[in-house]
């Protein structure tokens, strides 16, 4: 409203100086003689000075109102593509708007994508950093459990077990209680095979600079101070990309892991090779086995190497009979051209490698 009065009158002084100029240009200075006649000459009971005013009176009043009009339209239209800056498909389509416009309107919304990447960029960034140290974190309160369940709780199973065990051997003083005492023995084995392999979760074993080879062949002779049953192993050398090799490392873990708490095994089979451009790794044991459909206790265990096998392109088999034993093999195509020489002929641990064959 103030803009509209403000143009109002500023028309009206514009439109009566320029109106008196003219009457001056043809009636020369303004003296009674000369400009008598608009005083003494009415219209409709006006006289034609009055007349002359109120008709730049209206004629600014409709200017004003036209350029109104005009500055709102132009307003409501840049006002509508600002809004529309933030849209990530901005773009101007119609020319309802000037150049130079135009121009400042596109240079604002190539600064706000910009920002907008940026910021994207650095949100992304700072939650990778988060999960970073959350990660780190975690790993260093999984180690510090196994260092405490390490030195606390294993020793104190393997103290008792050691006892048990000379205890046990004492038959004359036993008498009756020896079936009893070999069953707490048997019993204090198997948690310390529980512990282990929840230290192994614990505080994995990484491959650092290793490969895959090196890295299995270590796991496995620390394993063979630890446990009780036998672990026969063939690992070949194969070129495999990083991802591949720690994937498939973990992979390893989780199933030797699983042995340990739940298969009851006396001997597994670990076997690592390439043949026909394809490595093969395979974990078979001779356990009590289980119902893959069924036994819910392993099922994360399993779901996380089928997880692991799929994120790096692998295909994976997990077969078990319960009673007989498992095989979890996975199988990773090679990027080159190894050697086609026929696989030996290598013992299964139990009969179960038939049952794979078949699947």
């Amino acid at each position: 409203m103030i803009s509209f009065l403000f143009r109002l009158i500023t028309l009206f002084l514009l439109l009566s100086t320029t109106t008196f100029g003219f009457l001056y240009l043809f009636f020369g200075s303004p003296t009674d003689e000369d400009w008598e006649f608009l005083f003494e000459i009415y219209s409709d009971e006006l006289p034609i000075i009055a007349i002359i005013f109120i008709a730049v009176a209206f004629l600014s009043f409709i200017i004003s109102i036209w350029m109104s009009s005009v500055a709102r339209s132009r307003e409501t239209s840049v006002t509508r593509y600002v809004k529309q800056l933030v849209e990530p498909d901005f773009s101007l389509k119609k020319r309802t708007v000037s150049f130079s416009m135009r121009k400042a309107l596109i240079q604002a919304n190539d600064l706000i994508e910009t920002q907008r990447k940026s910021l994207q960029r650095m949100t992304n960034e700072k939650a990778e950093a988060n999960d970073k140290i959350i990660q780190e974190r975690i790993i260093a309160e999984r180690q510090r459990l196994a260092r405490e369940l390490h030195d606390s709780v294993s020793q104190q199973l393997f103290a008792a077990s050691m006892l048990l065990s000379a205890v046990t051997e004492q038959e004359d003083e036993l008498g009756s209680a020896k079936p009893t005492l070999q069953q707490v023995e048997k019993i204090v084995q198997q948690a310390q095979l529980e512990m282990r392999a929840l230290l192994l979760h614990l505080r994995p074993i990484a491959l650092r600079n290793n490969t895959l080879a090196q890295g299995l062949t270590d796991l496995i002779q620390e394993l063979q101070q630890k446990v009780y049953f036998n672990i026969d192993y063939r690992i070949e050398e194969i070129e495999l990309s990083k991802a591949e090799e720690d994937h498939l490392f973990r992979i390893a873990q989780e199933a030797l892991s699983n042995t340990l708490r739940h298969a009851k095994a006396s001997e597994v089979e670990l076997l690592l090779v390439a043949r026909d451009n394809v490595g093969i790794l395979r974990i078979q044991d001779n356990g009590e086995g289980f119902n893959i459909e069924e036994d819910k206790s392993t099922s994360y265990g399993l779901r996380n190497i089928a997880e692991r096998a799929v994120e790096i392109g692998c295909s994976y088999k997990i077969v078990s009979v319960p009673g007989e034993g498992t095989i979890v093999e996975v199988k990773v195509p090679l990027g080159h051209k190894v050697n086609e020489e026929a696989a030996p002929e290598d013992t299964p641990v139990v009969d179960l490698k038939k049952d794979l064959e078949k699947n």
